[in-house]
């Protein structure tokens, strides 16, 4: 996993931004991006993605449903672009500003729909016994949690 002192990203003289991942959690990042794109393309409605596509109208059905008409897609259209960065971060080493972006809203989405899934609150925290079954899913919540924050310090210059 990423060393706890060393720098998620680094931006090089010419730009553009080094990604410091190993090869198995770029992997990891990969098949998650891909699970929740098929997600958004074959259950659209699932509860879990609800912090993806807020309600715009909380007390009026009619209303609501022509937002998601006129929205829904292009908000799925975007999250695919800012996954599809996600993948392709597993097979390279740099990005640039627009990617750095995109890479960081995928996370957060990958990051909202399990904490859905979870039920996770402010002030819960995750299971401490390792032998908990939602444990491995809390862990990945963390650890998403924890490059947002890296790369929010990298990109502040920190």
């Amino acid at each position: 996993m990423l060393g706890r002192s060393r720098k998620l990203l680094t931006r090089g003289r010419d730009g553009a931004w080094t990604l410091h991942l190993g090869a198995d959690e770029r992997q990891l990042l990969a098949s998650l991006a891909g699970e929740l794109d098929a997600m958004l393309e074959a259950r659209p409605d699932d509860p879990s993605l609800r912090r993806l596509h807020p309600t715009a109208y909380i007390d009026d059905e009619e209303h609501e449903a022509g937002w998601q008409l006129l929205i829904g897609e292009e908000l799925r259209t975007t999250r695919r672009a800012q996954l599809d960065v996600l993948r392709a971060a597993a097979e390279r080493t740099t990005l640039d500003d627009d990617e750095v972006q995109a890479w960081m809203q995928a996370l957060n989405a990958l990051r909202l729909v399990l904490g859905t899934r979870l039920d996770v609150s402010e002030d819960q925290e995750g299971p401490t016994d390792p032998h908990d079954p939602d444990a491995p899913a809390y862990a990945l919540y963390e650890f998403l949690g924890y490059l947002l924050d890296r790369t929010v310090q990298s990109l502040s210059g920190r």
